[in-house]
C-alpha cells in the first residue's frame, strides 16, 4: 500500500523543521513540491532549501508540479474551494500514480502545521474517496503561525483562565469579536477586518513572514497601530508579490479583571 507523509515545516524558517519531520522526509521515495506561479516562487524556494539542507537519502527524488488556482471570481466561496480541492485531488492522484508504485512512499511539505487552516489532509481524504486510492497516512506536526506570532511578540496566547478563539478575517467581519473569548487569533485575513472593530477596545499583535528574515511585527492599541499595519502589509505585499500574516486581538478590559 502506498504511504503518504504530510510534514509540517513551520512558517518559513528551515530551522522550524523537527527531527521527526527530517526523518519522515528521508524515508520518502519522492518529495512533491508545489509551484504557485512566479509571484509565489519563494514558497517553493523554501521547500527546496529544506530539501537541500535536510535530505540525505540519495535515492529520494524531488518532483515539482504546478498547483491549480482557485477561481476567486466564483460567487460561492465554498463551491469555489470545493471545485479547487477536486482539481488538486485529481492532480495528486496522477502524481502518485506516475511517481510511486503500489508500495511507494511520497511526502508533502506543508506550510505551518497540517491541522490548522491547511487543506492537504482534506484533499487526501477526497483522493481516497473519489479516486479509490488506498493510502497509509503519516502526519508530522509543525510550528504554526500562531506559535510563531506569540514567540515574536514574547507573549502567552491566553489570559489567566481566559478562552482563546481561532477564526478567519471573513468570519471576524461577518460576526464580530467572539463574545465568549478574551483573545481572538485571526488568520486568512486579506482585507484587514480588524478595521471594523472599535479601536479603543482592543490591543492587536500582528506579524507577517513570521520566523523569516523578512519578518514584520507590530503591536499596540488597535486605534494607534491599525493604519501602520495596513500600510506595512500593503508595502510588503507589493514588494514580494505575496504575504502570509496573522494577528491576535485581545480585549483591553481583560487587564482589569
Amino acid at each position: 500500500m502506498r504511504r503518504l507523509s504530510i510534514i509540517g515545516i513551520g512558517t518559513g524558517n528551515p530551522e522550524h523543521m523537527t527531527v521527526q519531520g527530517v526523518g519522515a522526509l528521508n524515508r520518502a521515495d519522492v518529495v512533491l513540491i508545489p509551484r504557485k506561479g512566479a509571484a509565489k516562487e519563494d514558497l517553493a524556494d523554501l521547500r527546496r532549501a529544506i530539501c537541500d539542507r535536510f535530505l540525505a537519502n540519495p535515492v529520494t527524488r524531488i518532483i515539482e508540479f504546478d498547483l491549480p488556482e482557485r477561481d476567486a471570481g466564483d460567487p460561492s466561496y465554498r463551491k469555489g474551494v470545493d471545485d479547487w480541492h477536486a482539481a488538486i485531488a485529481d492532480l495528486y492522484a496522477a502524481l502518485l500514480a506516475e511517481h510511486t508504485g503500489e508500495n511507494g512512499h511520497a511526502a508533502f511539505l506543508v506550510w505551518g502545521d497540517p491541522s490548522l487552516y491547511d487543506s492537504t489532509l482534506r484533499i487526501v481524504e477526497r483522493l481516497r474517496a473519489d479516486a479509490g486510492m488506498e493510502l497509509m497516512l503519516d502526519v508530522v506536526p509543525g510550528i504554526t503561525s500562531i506559535q510563531a506570532l506569540a514567540a515574536s511578540h514574547g507573549m502567552p496566547l491566553n489570559t489567566i483562565g481566559g478562552a482563546v478563539h481561532i477564526t478567519t478575517g471573513r468570519k471576524l467581519r461577518a460576526e464580530g469579536f467572539p463574545q465568549t473569548a478574551d483573545t481572538a487569533l485571526v488568520m486568512l485575513d486579506g482585507g484587514c477586518a480588524f478595521r471594523d472593530l472599535p479601536g479603543d477596545a482592543y490591543d492587536i499583535f500582528w506579524g507577517a513572514y513570521l520566523g523569516t528574515p523578512d519578518e514584520i511585527a507590530i503591536a499596540g492599541r488597535l486605534d494607534d497601530v491599525a493604519q501602520e499595519i495596513e500600510e506595512a502589509r500593503a508595502s510588503a505585499r507589493a514588494a514580494k508579490g505575496w504575504i502570509m500574516d496573522t494577528y491576535l486581538l485581545r480585549r483591553r478590559d481583560t487587564r482589569e479583571r
